[in-house]
């Protein structure tokens, strides 16, 4: 009898588990969808094979604003004195916040998992895969489903250099033990650029390596110059126009880097920050009929279908605005268009609002500069802009300017681009992103009365 058991389980196909809705990513976009769907009384299963909650919420912009309140502190601190504070820093212990931060983390991941399970999603550990027959596959275990959403995320892209390993992602900032003596960050985006300003506040020598003669080029200009400005003033050392050719690991452990532009000796800590690459490697996509970019990213259309029938995308996977609310947002649409019966439900992408969390912070919504004026000529565009020093810096002896620039489309002044740098900028960026997303006109800007006094009311003044 038990031979016979044993030939039949050798011979007979796995058991295939169905579902409503299959989700594959257990980050922000899907976990949100998958418990929306829930909620319309569907059968969900959501796979994931690391931690619940994605990059965000684990090597990204969770512990990052830990790490740029950490480094908030170190900046403050040199201006207590300046408010009549006699304060001194007997030093600072990286793995104190270090500690707290995963601890922190920890207990995030465990909120997830006690919201899927409280959600009824049935949860499913390990890497899926897209068998031939249109099912998924998890650890040997086969699953089907009328509708299968993939948000699988992306992961940070390692240059094809000599030596390469020897340097960290993004992600391997928090696995770092302690401060980094001196650090070499390579990149001119928002991730570079949030790194090396917190490894420069807490007290890194700290260097940021880009191809051209800005960071954040793709932002506006406004944007682009201050925040290089404001790193430089800070202290980090912007290498222009280099490139890294191969790094050396020395005898006493730090790294030699040979550059288009010379060596760079007694590096502690090279830090790689030049891009993400979609995780849709070994899904199987391609035999769906899921067609993918040029560089991985799966393609979709306004409403998250793919080229495959019943089978959706979104978040960073699909390499457009790869922010979280983003995903998150997305996936609960799709969720009520699949199963609470709007089928005309979709995300409007167009004036989303984006924090950098650069020292101070950046916050811009809408048409850059340049991009309106290319969309609609220069004679249809009005700018507003605005450099002044924050009420904060009156008494201290560092002073930070802030700047403003408000796009205008004429005739009616409608403001379709806001672009701000300087102390907290990144929290009032909500509010007026409500206003810009409804249409807000710059007369309306400066019909409200302003808040007085604060930077904000920079916003509703200008002239």
């Amino acid at each position: 009898m038990r031979f016979t058991q044993l030939l039949l389980a050798r011979v007979m196909p796995p058991v295939v588990k169905n579902f409503d809705y299959l989700v594959i990513g257990g980050g922000s976009g899907g976990i949100a969808s998958a418990r929306r769907a829930a909620e319309f009384g569907v059968k969900v299963g959501l796979v994931e094979q690391a931690r619940w909650g994605g990059t965000c919420v684990n090597v990204g912009c969770v512990p990052k604003k830990v790490m740029f309140n950490t480094a908030m502190h170190a900046e403050m601190m040199k201006e207590h004195k300046d408010y009549g504070f006699d304060v001194k820093c007997n030093g600072f212990d990286w793995g104190v916040v270090k500690k707290s931060r995963d601890e922190y983390i920890k207990r995030l991941n465990g909120i997830y998992e006690s919201n899927l399970a409280k959600s009824k999603v049935d949860t499913i550990v390990g890497k899926a895969t897209f068998t031939d027959d249109g099912c998924v596959d998890v650890n040997g275990q086969k699953y089907s489903a009328d509708h299968i959403m993939v948000a699988t995320g992306g992961y940070p892209f390692i240059p094809n250099i000599p030596g390469s390993e020897h340097g960290i992602s993004s992600d391997g900032f928090f696995e770092l033990e302690e401060l980094p003596k001196k650090v070499v960050v390579i990149g001119a985006g928002y991730i570079a650029v949030e790194l090396a300003g917190i490894f420069n506040a807490l007290g890194s020598d700290t260097s940021i390596m880009i191809r051209y003669d800005k960071v954040l080029r793709t932002f506006d200009s406004m944007v682009s110059d201050s925040v290089t400005k404001n790193m430089e003033d800070d202290g980090v050392k912007v290498i222009r126009r280099t490139q890294t050719t191969s790094v050396k690991k020395e005898e006493n452990g730090t790294l030699t880097l040979e550059t288009t532009g010379g060596q760079i000796k007694d590096v502690n800590c090279l830090l790689f920050a030049i891009g993400r690459n979609p995780n849709t490697q070994g899904l199987n996509l391609e035999k769906q009929g899921v067609k993918l970019d040029s560089k991985g990213h799966i393609i979709v259309d306004a409403f998250q279908n793919t080229d495959a029938k019943n089978i959706y995308a979104l978040g960073d996977v699909c390499g457009k605005a790869l922010l979280t609310p983003v995903a998150i947002a997305a996936g609960r649409r799709l969720a009520h268009r699949l199963f609470d019966n709007k089928p005309d439900l979709k995300l409007d992408y167009n004036n989303i609002a984006t924090v950098v969390f650069s020292h101070p912070p950046t916050g811009t919504i809408g048409l850059t500069e340049e991009e309106a004026r290319t969309k609609y000529g220069d004679d249809k565009i009005k700018i507003y802009s605005s450099v002044f020093t924050p009420m904060y810096y009156a008494v201290t002896q560092t002073k930070h300017k802030c700047s403003m620039k408000l796009v205008c489309l004429l005739p009616e002044e409608k403001v379709i681009g806001l672009h701000m740098v300087g102390q907290g900028v990144d929290e009032m960026l909500q509010g007026f992103s409500v206003a810009i997303k409804m249409g807000a006109t710059k007369k309306q800007f400066d019909d409200t009365v302003a808040i007085h006094p604060t930077s904000a009311e920079e916003l509703v003044t200008m002239r």
